[in-house]
């Protein structure tokens, strides 16, 4: 069993969908980031960056005691080779997949992040940082479709690296994109979108973005410092 500490963002999604895919057993332990909800002592034992997600695995194949994994990229690699799924056995495979999945976590989600934010959730407009990361979000999506030109995948067969990018490309209309200018991305997204697993993540929770932002939430996801 995998306990899934998670709330439906982005982040969270990526392991939403993996579980699904791969038919793992999981229990969803919602952690409401709005209401401050990561900070407490018994999430941030699992968690001591207070972000979702976080996973407890019950069963690791080592046979020892439970295994607490944060960070979203490592709990990918982790699933992944706990189940033999969505990752290559051989060596140029796999870093095939690496490659493109440290590319999400270092490149694609932190600056959809920061172009979701100066858009968005910043209490003032500051032109300069709309259009920093509104660009630089559309020369990510470009690096996207020039890698999708000839092959259906990222690193060529379904993998963790689609997993995790996927969920980020979801909410493009709020960063100011169009995917009709990115073909062989589109492509690509709308192929994820219809898959089953896929489906059933997006359909059973409604993403913690549909929902406006009180200036409380603001506090607690925009105010943090190393005292909180």
């Amino acid at each position: 069993m995998i306990e899934l500490y998670h709330w439906p963002t982005p982040n969270g999604h990526k392991i939403t969908i993996f579980l699904e895919e791969a038919g793992l057993a999981y229990r969803l332990h919602p952690v409401d980031i709005g209401k401050g909800e990561q900070f407490k002592p018994e999430f941030l034992a699992i968690s001591p960056n207070n972000r979702i997600p976080a996973i407890i695995d019950t069963a690791p194949a080592d046979g020892g005691a439970p295994l607490s994994i944060f960070e979203s990229g490592a709990i990918l690699l982790y699933l992944a080779e706990k189940t033999g799924r969505f990752m290559p056995g051989d060596l140029r495979g796999r870093n095939e997949v690496m490659q493109w999945l440290f590319w999400q976590v270092g490149g694609l989600g932190p600056m959809s992040g920061q172009a979701g934010h100066f858009a968005i959730y910043a209490p003032e407009k500051i032109p300069y940082g709309i259009e920093r990361y509104t660009k630089e979000v559309n020369r990510l999506y470009g690096v996207m479709d020039r890698r999708l030109a000839d092959r259906p995948y990222l690193a060529g067969e379904y993998s963790i690296a689609d997993i995790a990018s996927y969920p980020w490309v979801v909410p493009y209309e709020r960063y100011s994109q169009n995917l009709d200018d990115f073909p062989n991305l589109k492509r690509w997204f709308e192929a994820i979108k219809a898959r089953p697993a896929v489906a059933r993540v997006y359909a059973s929770v409604a993403p913690s973005y549909a929902k406006p932002m009180c200036d409380e939430e603001r506090g607690v996801l925009f105010g943090q410092t190393a005292k909180r």
